[in-house]
């Protein structure tokens, strides 16, 4: 009875817990407007230790409603495997995604020894995402991440990667004028979100810097540092049917784009065979 009742406080005490927590909690389409949002944001970065000085990083950012519209007008994924990856895999991708693992094939030897991933997949995924680094975004990231996590349609997941990105700045890896690219927050040459680049960053040429903007051994050996921590499996296929499949489906759950991403890793890797 005695083990009843204090499972029972308990419950009610972490009821109360959930209750406080989401009572300080940022409110989404705050009627108070963006700007009281965006200050209740930055006590919410500093509670999980970021610093002021980092969290100040928010002031002055105005809400951005092009990124909502590009959010809820999201159609790309409705194409069918062969639409999407004829458009995607292309001659121009095809022939710099063969020139890029000539060039670096040193280093993805050392990355692979590293990470288990291999060139044609690293390359295809770097490629895909924007054209080895030449169309990396250029919208505000912190801006366009404060406007979705103002928006209640997914605003949990964009607060938190808003908090993360505070923690790029706090650790030094980009300072908030760099940080531009995609409309949903994607960073640098392999679009990692703020979550990721936090995660899977690498410094992989040992300058201290894990620079996922300008430098491809770093955009590369995150890439397969990913894919690792994700269950990729050294010396095995790739394909749908094969066991590195599902580490593809992590980078990005949308099984057309993954099926793409195996399928220019196979064309790459056959130009090395050649």
């Amino acid at each position: 009875m005695r083990s009843t009742t204090r499972l029972l406080a308990s419950a009610i005490a972490l009821s109360g817990a959930v209750l406080a927590a989401s009572a300080e909690a940022a409110t989404c389409r705050d009627p108070r407007g963006f700007d009281a949002f965006l200050a209740d944001m930055k006590k919410e970065a500093t509670a999980q230790g970021v610093s002021p000085a980092a969290a100040a990083a928010l002031d002055g950012l105005t809400y951005d409603p092009k990124v909502i519209s590009l959010d809820q007008g999201q159609h790309v994924f409705k194409q069918t495997f062969e639409q999407f990856s004829g458009r995607m895999i292309n001659a121009s991708r095809m022939k710099q995604g063969a020139l890029k693992l000539k060039q670096y094939a040193s280093p993805l030897s050392r990355i692979e020894e590293t990470y288990g991933a291999p060139g044609p997949v690293i390359v295809a995924i770097w490629g895909l995402e924007t054209d080895f680094g030449a169309v990396n975004g250029d919208f505000s990231t912190l801006r366009s991440l404060a406007t979705l996590a103002f928006d209640c349609r997914r605003t949990d997941k964009f607060q938190a990667e808003l908090i993360d990105a505070l923690r790029l700045v706090e650790r030094g890896d980009l300072p908030p004028e760099a940080m531009r690219g995609a409309w949903a927050g994607e960073l640098g040459q392999a679009q990692f979100m703020p979550s990721s680049y936090v995660k899977y960053a690498v410094d992989f040429t040992g300058d201290g810097k894990r620079d996922l903007l300008r430098n491809p051994l770093d955009v590369m050996a995150s890439i397969a540092n990913y894919l690792k921590a994700h269950g990729w499996k050294p010396g095995e296929g790739w394909e749908p049917d094969q066991p590195n499949f599902a580490a593809i489906k992590e980078w990005n759950a949308a099984d057309v784009y993954a099926r793409t991403i195996a399928a220019f890793a196979t064309k790459l890797a056959a130009t090395q065979a050649q």
